[in-house]
């Protein structure tokens, strides 16, 4: 499943993520961000091993500024955690996988 992260925009934001029934993390980011390219190889991986227990997906915020600027998104990459409708968990600026696992581990289970 690499590469295939899917997509949110500020039109289906509500349905996918709000609405879920598991966890979903939303990688916000834009294509000139350099330490976004950097974790996404990182959240591809975590979605393949955890997609079970936790959604992963992206929104660009160039192209769905509503969004970014609903939750307040100022920096990028910014994780947003949603759980029942709400920001559960924000994680700010590129991580290694690990470290990121680290921060959803209330989410997720890590088989050490």
């Amino acid at each position: 499943m690499a590469g295939t992260l899917k997509n949110v925009t500020d039109a289906d934001f509500d349905d996918v993520v709000l609405r879920s029934e598991k966890p979903v993390l939303v990688d916000f980011w834009a294509e000139w961000c350099g330490p976004c390219r950097q974790i996404a190889p990182s959240l591809e991986a975590i979605a393949a091993e955890h997609g079970d227990q936790i959604e992963i997906v992206k929104l660009n915020i160039d192209q769905n500024p509503g969004t970014a600027a609903k939750y307040g998104v100022m920096s990028i990459p910014t994780l947003n955690v949603y759980q029942g409708g709400e920001v559960v968990k924000t994680i700010v600026g590129a991580k290694p996988k690990a470290a990121i696992l680290r921060d959803l581990s209330d989410f997720v289970e890590v088989q050490a």
